[in-house]
Formats: structure tokens, C-alpha cells, sequence
């Protein structure tokens, strides 16, 4: 193999916050990759191309409306072929190896690629950057709203995936502070590029955290999807919004923030097990002033969050002997609605109720969303408050 083709250079890096350096690549087909290097990181500036023979992507799923909720729905077929628990010799988010061709050419810090079998795009609603154009994308919002039977629309939007380190085993818990930092500072770059794609109209980032979530990989990631809609999730939160107040939130956090509930409250986020928590462990984190999305966070607003974070699932995992699964889901206002209104925030939730006990949603919870608690919020909080002073970074 040529030499110069193995380790050809990437595009001009960026130089983001915090002395992170973005680094741009191409996968073997077409897939946008972005290395985020961490400050003072150990790797030098060159990465590997990746040289494999890979099949032609997917083509792009297709959504279907659900007349009776309005909710759109995507057959995504090809999501079907995703691994399933991989050795470390066989883990497609390692860096690759001579056995192991895996998804990221290079030794990375933190690494960014879009998903091989994505529920949204690659097509979009026009080309960018040689992406093709949808056959039947939504024109907007108006259109995605009209109800009637057998409508259909091409799924436009990205799915990325987010590998938080080259190790094989962890979660972003067990990441440096520095680490996590620099995984904040990805998550505000992709945020901010993924918003001005045609056809998005909204940024998701999350992890999944494991197998009794339904984890496939155990190598320590989390995702982002770029939809092409606003969620059910926030299309009902503004709903709320506009009944009780445009300023629900700020309501909302001082109202926590005098409470018994709260985790931890640093100068710029307070964390705290909400009033009506769902779930047995569920966790919010609010900042303390109006924020849309992670672009538009302050240096000094990411360089808290990166330790308290890690604080919050360091002190969850020291709850019981073992990990606690979750899924840790950090809400962003949609990309053109709602962004004066809606706040970032995380909700942290696990259907951990005992140490060898899990809540399932059965007939009341998951038929008719009508939910009920096992566990007082206040009473979670204060095991989680213990845990969490006892965690030392």
C-alpha cells in the first residue's frame, strides 16, 4: 500500500475552545469523519486514510405518518445488520488494527463519523458537499403537519456516532475531566454544523448506557441524530410552554433550586431529581441561564459542566455494586421554533429501582403513557446526593 496514501493529510485542522483541534477526514464511503483532539493531546497531526472496500451506502430510509398521533415514523431496514456486542478484537469503534478494519482509520482522541446505518439521511433535502438530494423530503414544518392517510416522506436528517475514547470498554463517566471537555466541545461543534443542513430541525445528543437498554457496542460512545422534524417530545413541551408561560424554565429551576431535590449546583448548572420524576432514577441538568443548544454555551459554561457531569454519573454508578444502565439524553431547542423558550437541558434516567430490580413499562405505562413511581423523588435524591459528594474527580 502507498505510504503516502496511508497516512495523507487531513484537511486543515480548526482550532476550537478550550485548545481542542477539529481535524476532518473522508471514509472509505464518502462518510464525513472528524477527529477532536484533545489540548496537550499525545497524537501527532497526521492520520491514516481508510483503505477499505466498502459497499455503497444504504439507500436513505423512508418515514410514514401515524394519522392517529402525528407522529412520523422511520422504516429504517438496513438497521437490522448493526453488530451486536463485538469482542475488542472485533469492535468497529477501535481504531483499526491488521485484524480489525474497523470504522476509525486513526488512533483518536475523541472521533465523530457518520453512522453506516443511520435512521435519518444520508440523503437531504438539497445537496451539500455531494450528499445526494432527497426523492420526497418534507418542505417544512407546515407539510410534515398536514394529517392524512398513507402519507410518506423520504427520512432526511444524520446520524452520527460519537466515540468518547480509543479504549474498548467505558462510558463517559469513566473519561478525564479534560476528556469530557473536549467531548463538550464536539458535541457544540456538530450541533452548530448539523443545524444548518437542509431539512434538519433538530439536534439530539445522547448515550446509551448498558445492555439492559439495549446497548450493541460496550466501547464508551453516545450518538447524535439530526431529524427532520421537531420530536413528539418537544412539539408536547411546547405545548406546555405555551400554556403555563414563556418562562417555564427559568420557573422551573428556581423552583428546583429551593428544593430538597437538588444533586449538586455549581455557578452556572444545578442538577436535581425532578418534582413528577418519571423513573426510578431520573436525573435533570439546567443551566442557569437561557441556553438553546450547546453552541451556544460559554467557554466558562462548558468548563464547569465537563467535572459536575462527571460528578453526576460517577456518583449514579456508586448507587449499587455494579453499572447502572441509563440513558443520558441532552435536550436542545429545535433548529428554527421555540429557541427563546426551550432549554438545554439533560434528563438522566434509568430503569434501575433496586440493585437487582429493573422497572418495565407494562400495559398503564407503555399503552396509555399514564406513569406511576415506585420511588419518591426525594428519596432518590437523597441517596444520589450522598453518592455524588462522595466522588472525588
Amino acid at each position: 500500500m502507498d505510504t503516502a496514501r496511508q497516512h495523507a493529510p487531513t484537511d486543515a485542522p480548526v482550532t476550537l475552545g478550550a485548545g481542542v483541534v477539529r481535524r476532518s477526514a473522508r471514509l472509505a464511503d464518502g462518510r464525513e469523519l472528524l477527529y477532536y483532539d484533545d489540548p496537550g493531546t499525545t497524537l501527532g497531526p497526521e492520520r491514516a486514510v481508510d483503505a477499505r472496500m466498502l459497499e455503497a451506502r444504504p439507500e436513505t430510509a423512508t418515514m410514514r405518518l401515524d394519522v392517529l398521533t402525528g407522529d412520523w415514523i422511520t422504516v429504517a431496514a438496513a438497521r437490522q445488520n448493526r453488530v451486536l456486542l463485538p469482542g475488542a478484537d472485533a469492535d468497529p469503534l477501535a481504531p483499526q488494527s491488521p485484524g480489525n478494519p474497523s470504522e476509525v482509520p486513526s488512533r483518536y482522541d475523541v472521533a465523530v463519523f457518520e453512522n453506516r446505518s443511520p435512521a435519518f439521511g444520508p440523503a437531504l433535502r438539497e445537496i451539500v458537499d455531494g450528499t445526494p438530494p432527497a426523492a420526497d423530503p418534507p418542505t417544512g414544518l407546515d407539510d410534515l403537519a398536514e394529517v392524512g392517510l398513507g402519507r410518506t416522506r423520504t427520512s432526511v436528517g444524520r446520524c452520527e456516532v460519537v466515540c468518547f475514547s480509543p479504549e474498548h470498554e467505558g462510558s463517559f463517566g469513566t473519561q478525564t475531566v479534560t476528556r469530557a471537555r473536549t467531548v463538550i466541545e464536539a458535541w457544540a461543534d456538530r450541533t452548530a454544523a448539523l443545524s444548518t443542513l437542509p431539512g434538519v430541525e433538530q439536534v439530539f445528543q445522547f448515550e446509551n448506557r448498558g445492555e439492559a437498554i439495549g446497548v450493541t457496542l460496550p466501547h464508551p460512545h453516545g450518538q447524535i441524530y439530526a431529524y427532520p422534524y421537531v420530536t413528539p417530545r418537544t412539539s408536547r413541551l411546547l405545548e406546555s410552554i405555551a400554556r403555563a408561560g414563556r418562562d417555564l424554565f427559568a420557573r422551573v429551576l428556581a423552583f428546583e433550586q429551593a428544593s430538597e431535590r437538588v444533586i449538586v449546583r455549581g455557578e452556572h448548572w444545578t442538577a436535581f431529581v425532578p418534582f413528577a420524576a418519571h423513573w426510578p432514577l431520573e436525573v435533570h441538568v439546567l443551566p442557569h441561564r437561557h441556553v438553546a443548544d450547546f453552541a451556544e454555551l460559554t467557554d466558562a459554561e462548558r468548563d464547569e459542566l465537563a467535572p459536575l457531569y462527571l460528578r453526576l454519573l460517577r456518583g449514579v454508578d456508586a448507587l449499587y455494586d455494579t453499572p447502572t444502565p441509563y440513558i443520558a439524553a441532552w435536550h436542545q431547542a429545535p433548529v428554527h421554533v421555540g429557541r427563546d423558550v426551550v432549554r438545554l437541558r439533560l434528563e438522566l434516567t434509568s430503569p434501575r429501582r433496586a440493585a437487582d430490580k429493573l422497572k418495565h413499562l407494562a400495559g398503564s405505562e407503555a399503552a396509555m403513557w399514564a406513569w406511576t413511581a415506585e420511588v419518591a423523588p426525594e428519596e432518590a435524591a437523597g441517596r444520589l446526593r450522598e453518592a455524588v459528594e462522595g466522588v472525588i474527580l
